[in-house]
């Protein structure tokens, strides 16, 4: 199952997240359950499962977690880094990433 989604790239966000609806749609499986703080330090459980995301030629996949409907697409910097893609400060537009191996 495919579903176009826009999101917002949240660099401060470490997992993507997409609303429940999106989930159900994929048919996604949870495989955990994780905490997160949230605005106002208020500690959510949210389900997690695997996505396959892909932005433009590139594609991968990467942990997701399901928020509840009414929460906004975030793209999170472990699906941008998966992606080889980072937020440019300046215009806010996503580009390659600089892949390094140390």
């Amino acid at each position: 199952m495919k579903v176009d989604i826009e999101f917002i790239a949240d660099t401060g966000a470490i997992y993507t997240v997409i609303p429940k609806s999106i989930a159900d749609k994929l048919e996604l499986e949870e495989v955990d359950r994780r905490s997160f703080k949230i605005v106002g330090d208020e500690i959510v459980e949210y389900s997690i499962s695997e996505a396959y995301m892909i932005i433009g030629c590139r594609g991968a996949t990467s942990i997701v977690a399901i928020g509840p409907d009414k929460t906004s697409p975030l793209l999170g910097v472990v699906a941008l880094e998966l992606l080889g893609l980072q937020v440019d400060p300046v215009t806010g537009e996503l580009k390659p990433l600089e892949l390094m191996i140390l």
